[in-house]
Order: C-alpha cells, then structure tokens, then sequence
C-alpha cells in the first residue's frame, strides 16, 4: 500500500483537460502503482480540485483513503474531528512538536513528502505570487526532487496539452 501526497499552487486555471489529467494520473496510481492513501493540506486551489477528483472515484476504488495533515491546529476538539471526518477519513497534525507560524505549511508540505512514494503535484516555475521568496509549491516540489521522490508534475502535463 503506497501514500501519495497533493501539492499545488494557490491558483490555478481549472479546465476540463486538468480535470481528466488529474483522474488519469490517479486512477494509473492506483492500479498501477498500488497507492491507496492521499495525503491534503489546505489553503490550495489544487488541492480542494485534487480532492473533489479523488472523492469522485471513491464509489470505483472504496479502499483510498483521503488523510487531511493540519499545518495548524495540533489539537483539535472531538467536535471538529468528526467534522472532519464527513470529509477525509481520517486528519492528524503533522508534528508532535506545537509548531504555528509562517513556516508550518512548508514543514507540513516536507513531512507529507517525506510520507509518501509519490507526490502529485502542480508547479509552474513562473508562478511568483511573491517576488522576493519561491513559492510554497517551489520550495515542496524542489524538496521532492532533493529526496528522488517520484514526482507527477500535472501543470507540465497539461501545458502540454492544451
């Protein structure tokens, strides 16, 4: 049973191409691949598309499992876990340690990384949302390539093919 971690841009241009390159790609991860865990965080427009993608095959493949990694919020009432759980089947904070600040989403994007055999992600090299710092996106996807994952990069793909 392999884990596949989503990472993305804050925006994207969503189409109907992204959509199928997203379902292509996780359906071969599936099958082909044996992944039946894919890891979120938030605040990403790829992400929640990923996400809705991913729930939609869920009737075809019951088994995957969508696992929300809270870069806030290490402990949680009972309340807002079972909320949670209408959504993914399972949220745990990424850390032991009670870290909260700027640098918590790029800690979490690293231990998802670090978690997983695949990472799908959408990364455009030209994406500067901040002119003076890389991305959150850049700095996973160069994490990534750092620690050999194998890497599914959809905005290549779908540049591609648009």
């Amino acid at each position: 049973m392999k884990i596949c971690c989503v990472i993305g841009h804050r925006t994207i241009k969503e189409s109907k191409i992204l959509f199928e390159l997203v379902e292509k790609n996780v359906v071969n991860l599936i099958e082909k691949e044996n992944v039946t865990t894919f890891l979120f965080g938030s605040a990403s427009q790829f992400t929640y598309f990923c996400y809705d993608v991913i729930s939609g095959l869920k009737t075809r493949f019951p088994n995957i499992k969508r696992i929300y990694v809270r870069a806030e919020y290490p402990i949680i009432s009972n309340e807002y876990y079972n909320h949670l759980k209408n959504f993914y089947e399972d949220s745990y904070f990424y850390s032991k340690k009670l870290l909260s600040n700027t640098f918590s989403y790029i800690r979490r994007d690293k231990f998802m990384i670090d978690k997983s055999d695949v990472c799908l992600f959408y990364y455009n090299a030209n994406y500067l949302p901040n002119k003076k710092t890389k991305s959150g996106t850049c700095m996973a996807y160069e994490y990534a390539l750092k620690k050999s994952k194998k890497t599914l990069n959809l905005y290549s793909e779908n540049k591609n093919s648009a």
